[in-house]
């Protein structure tokens, strides 16, 4: 079988020995502009439109993410580019699970505990104690319940909290409580003390995180955005942090990254920032998947991670 590779940034030798090692039958190579030979496969990271154009042929293509927006986006300006009955595969788990808990659980505890306003206090020479919250009322929201929301809520819900999902369509999972559908986002905000964000990117999502559900939340609540940077409406979240509505957010995704030098977020004392890598690609994971993927692609079957490009995820 013959794969093309495409990523902007990781290093090819890793993913060509790798491959090679699950698949030896595999013939890899690194697409260049104007290579138009046959290829059974694609493995790409914001491929260029030229590179699966016309590739009518192939059997899968992997993005090697767990975000697909920027196939998607492409696809949007370029309708043609990926040939109709292609399957578009994303990376469903493969790591990033774990490192999306062990995000969450750190923030969540700190916010609990309220060990963010310590380091504040720490800062102004204070030894002040602060009231404890109260593990019963500190209920925990996430938006989106697919592979990383599931692990998430699952992961809080081991500490204790009360833990609600909320998705476009109905979950089922002993110990939390589900809402779907635009009918019940209202009662899944209402009482919400910290809001986690793992939706999907699509046009119905961006700017979802807007003052409308923010004043829904419970008052003094707290947001963690681990999604995308399109979900979240900027100068709302600091006219809610402004008004104490929200008290405290930490952002790993922007709407323009690198987030620009004067952007209120770095200077603001309740924004905590990290530089999108919440959960980043393993390629030992990810190329197991791959491996395995193509095998089934190969007796017939179809694996998990399919992108129903419809719904866009």
């Amino acid at each position: 079988m013959d794969i093309i590779y495409y990523h902007p940034s990781f290093k090819n030798d890793t993913w060509f020995t790798g491959i090679q090692a699950r698949l030896p039958q595999a013939r890899m190579r690194v697409w260049e502009p104007g290579d138009t030979a046959p290829a059974d496969y694609a493995l790409v990271r914001t491929p260029p439109v030229e590179m699966l154009q016309g590739r009518s042929a192939l059997k899968g293509v992997f993005a090697l993410g767990a975000g697909v927006d920027d196939i998607l986006d492409q696809l949007r300006a370029h309708p043609d580019m990926l040939a109709a009955g292609v399957p578009l595969f994303r990376l469903e788990d493969t790591g990033m699970s774990l490192q999306m808990q062990e995000y969450a659980v750190y923030t969540v505890l700190g916010w609990f505990r309220r060990f963010n306003e310590y380091q504040q206090l720490q800062a102004q020479g204070q030894w002040t104690y602060l009231k404890n919250h109260v593990r019963r009322d500190f209920t925990v929201g996430v938006l989106g319940a697919g592979v990383l929301g599931l692990a998430v809520a699952e992961s809080l819900k081991a500490w204790g909290f009360p833990v609600r999902c909320w998705s476009r369509s109905p979950k089922q999972r002993e110990g939390i409580t589900f809402y779907h559908g635009n009918d019940q986002l209202s009662d899944f905000l209402a009482d919400t003390h910290v809001l986690i964000n793992l939706l999907p990117s699509t046009a119905e999502t961006n700017g979802i995180i807007n003052l409308a559900m923010l004043n829904q939340l419970k008052p003094g609540a707290y947001v963690l955005n681990l999604a995308r940077g399109a979900h979240l409406v900027d100068a709302d979240l600091l006219a809610a942090l402004e008004s104490g509505q929200v008290k405290a957010a930490a952002l790993d995704v922007f709407a323009v990254e690198p987030l620009p030098e004067g952007h209120a977020f770095w200077r603001h004392p309740n924004v905590a920032i990290t530089p999108h890598n919440a959960a980043v690609t393993l390629p030992e994971e990810a190329m197991d998947y791959i491996a395995r993927a193509i095998m089934q692609r190969e007796a017939g079957e179809m694996p998990t991670g399919q992108v129903d490009l419809a719904r866009g995820y």
